[in-house]
C-alpha cells in the first residue's frame, strides 16, 4: 500500500500542533496512521521540532512518499541528508564511520546556526522590551509634570483668590461712584419739563387770531346795505 509521511493536525483554534506521522494515503488526513514520527509546534519562533530520525529515515528506504510540508520538515532535521549518506553507504562510496561523521558534523552547524538565531531573537526581544519600557517611563514622567503643574496652577489660583478677598472692600467703595452719578441723571431731566411745556404754548397765539378772520367775513353785511338803494331807483323811473 503506498504510504505517506504527513502532518496530522492537533490543538486548538488558532493554535495548531501537529503530529508527523507515517499513514495510509487514502486514510483522512486526521484519521488512523502506521506510525507516529514526531512533533512539529509552529507557535514559537523558531519552531519547536521533535522528530525520529532513524524512524523517519527506515519509512523513506521503504517507499514512504513525504508531502510537501513534511519533506521540508525532514530536511530541516537532517533527515533527508542522512538518507544521501546511507545511499552511499550501501554503494560502498563511503563507510558508515565516514557517513556518521559527516551528519554529526551538519548536526553541529545547524544546532549553532539554530542558536544564533534563538540568540538574535532573544536580543531583540529584550530591545523590544527596553524600548517599551523607556517609553512607559517617558509616559509617566509626563504624566507626573502634568500634575505638578496642575497642583502649581492650582496654588496660584488660590493665591489670587486670596489677594482678591483682601482688596474686595476697596473695589465697592470705587463701584459707588457710577452709582451716584446715575441717581443725579435724572433730576437734570425733571428741571428741563417745564420748558418743554412752555413751547407747546404756541397754538394758544392762533386761538386769539381766531375773530380777525370772523370780522373779514362780515363783508356780505355790506352789500346787503346798498340793496335799498338800488329800490329808489326804480321809484324814480
Amino acid at each position: 500500500m503506498p504510504v505517506k509521511i504527513r502532518l496530522q493536525r492537533h490543538g486548538k483554534k488558532g493554535k495548531p500542533f501537529y503530529w508527523i506521522v507515517a499513514a495510509d494515503s487514502r486514510s483522512k488526513r486526521d484519521g488512523k496512521y502506521l506510525e507516529k514520527l514526531g512533533t512539529y509546534n509552529p507557535n514559537v519562533n523558531p519552531a519547536e521540532i521533535n522528530l525520529d530520525i532513524d524512524g523517519s529515515v527506515q519509512w523513506l528506504q521503504n517507499g514512504a512518499q513525504p508531502t510537501e510540508t513534511a519533506r521540508g520538515i525532514l530536511s530541516y532535521k537532517g533527515v533527508m541528508l542522512k538518507k544521501h549518506l546511507a545511499e552511499g553507504v550501501r554503494k560502498g562510496a563511503m563507510t558508515e564511520e565516514q557517513a556518521e561523521e559527516k551528519f554529526n558534523a551538519w548536526v553541529e552547524e545547524k544546532t549553532s546556526s539554530v542558536d544564533a538565531k534563538r540568540g538574535k531573537l532573544a536580543d531583540a526581544d529584550s530591545v523590544a522590551k527596553a524600548e517599551a519600557l523607556a517609553a512607559e517611563k517617558a509616559v509617566n514622567d509626563a504624566r507626573t509634570a502634568a500634575a505638578v503643574e496642575e497642583e502649581a496652577e492650582e496654588v496660584v489660583e488660590e493665591e489670587a483668590e486670596e489677594i482678591v478677598e483682601e482688596t474686595a472692600p476697596e473695589v465697592e467703595v470705587t463701584e459707588e461712584a457710577p452709582a451716584a452719578v446715575a441717581e443725579e441723571a435724572p433730576a437734570t431731566e425733571e428741571v428741563e419739563a417745564p420748558i418743554v411745556e412752555a413751547t407747546e404754548e404756541a397754538p394758544a397765539t392762533e386761538e386769539v387770531e381766531a375773530p380777525v378772520v370772523e370780522a373779514t367775513e362780515e363783508a356780505p353785511a355790506t352789500e346787503e346795505v346798498e340793496a335799498p338803494v338800488v329800490e329808489t331807483t326804480k321809484e324814480e323811473e
